[in-house]
């Protein structure tokens, strides 16, 4: 019998947000080295997104007891504009942080998503859920929330047709789990039986909660690692400075944009930095730029599509691919264009 391997980056990464979790209500903020700084960012972090995670843990182990045929009938069996509006239109409803859409993303393209709808998917997801909306809508008012939204659902369905339009040329390789649906397969009618077919009890319950668990932890890793990361940067630099000092100028675009790269904030923890930068710089192009930042940049996400895709290439489409869309919308919100 194998003995499995260790993953020393989750069991490391996740002893280390554990301890400074517990270790923030007796630490003060200015407690030496910077140790009360990195376990309270640690200690808000998580407040912020364990709920996502939980969730996203939940309908990725949901999702993984689905056949790949109801994911590719539900999405759409033939790439193209419909099927990557409803990737979008999934993204946009599904109503999780960008770290908890992430492990949905990941097991979407492992039941044989394209990967033009996942990108579309991940993009349209991170901030755009209804709790959120609602959060932007009051701290930036609901002019800017609306425009916020259509064009951030835009860049998601651009970057998808633009993946898809690679792929046909073969400069980007097909999905292998993809799968052929036969011309009868009609997704309703076999989900209405599936349903009504399984039976939901205790043993139900638990390979729910034991597919959760192993399905996530390929994200789990990167996850937890990000976040002891991002509180070690935040435990040396100031918040402060990207809602002052980044004002509405190229460069203050551009040094928003590398700050948001070099930081990742989760979704929830973005919106009131992005608010400070629409006010106290009076800098919307920077405020765009810093919420669409989180998945056009994230190296979490980067790290995971690699691992999913087995191609660092089609991983890093997504910030090539993304990108120079938000810098043009931030330098246009910014009247610089």
């Amino acid at each position: 019998m194998t003995v499995p391997r260790m993953d020393w980056l989750l069991v490391l990464s996740g002893a280390a947000i554990a301890v400074a979790y517990l270790a923030s209500p007796v630490l003060s903020h200015d407690a030496l080295w910077g140790f009360g700084h990195f376990t309270h960012a640690v200690h808000d972090m998580m407040n912020l997104m364990w709920w996502g995670i939980l969730l996203g843990m939940l309908a990725v182990g949901l999702i993984d007891r689905v056949p790949r045929a109801f994911v590719i009938g539900i999405i759409g069996r033939d790439q193209g504009a419909g099927s990557l509006l409803r990737a979008v239109i999934a993204g946009f409803v599904l109503d999780l942080c960008n770290h908890g859409i992430l492990m949905v993303g990941a097991k979407l393209y492992e039941r044989g998503a394209s990967l033009g709808q996942v990108f579309a998917f991940l993009i349209a997801s991170p901030w755009n859920s209804l709790s959120l909306t609602i959060i932007i809508g009051v701290m930036m008012g609901w002019g800017w929330m609306a425009v916020f939204i259509v064009v951030s659902l835009l860049i998601a369905f651009v970057t998808g047709l633009i993946v898809e339009a690679l792929e046909r040329a073969g400069k980007v390789r097909r999905n292998p789990n993809r799968v052929d649906l036969p011309d009868d397969f009609h997704v309703w009618r076999e989900a209405r039986a599936g349903l009504k077919a399984q039976r939901y009890d205790l043993a139900f319950a638990r390979d729910v909660a034991r597919r959760s668990v192993t399905a996530s932890r390929i994200v789990l890793r990167w996850l937890f690692f990000g976040v002891v990361l991002a509180a070690l940067i935040q435990a040396t630099v100031s918040t402060e400075i990207f809602a002052t000092w980044f004002g509405a100028t190229v460069l203050g675009l551009f040094t928003t944009l590398l700050a948001a790269t070099i930081i990742e904030v989760c979704s929830e923890g973005s919106v009131p930095i992005a608010a400070d930068l629409m006010h106290r710089a009076s800098a919307p192009g920077n405020a765009f730029t810093f919420l669409m930042a989180g998945v056009a940049t994230d190296y979490t996400e980067v790290l995971v599509l690699r691992e999913v895709t087995g191609r660092l290439k089609a991983a890093l489409l997504l910030p090539l691919l993304t990108v120079p869309q938000v810098i043009v919308i931030g330098l246009v919100f910014n009247g610089l264009v």
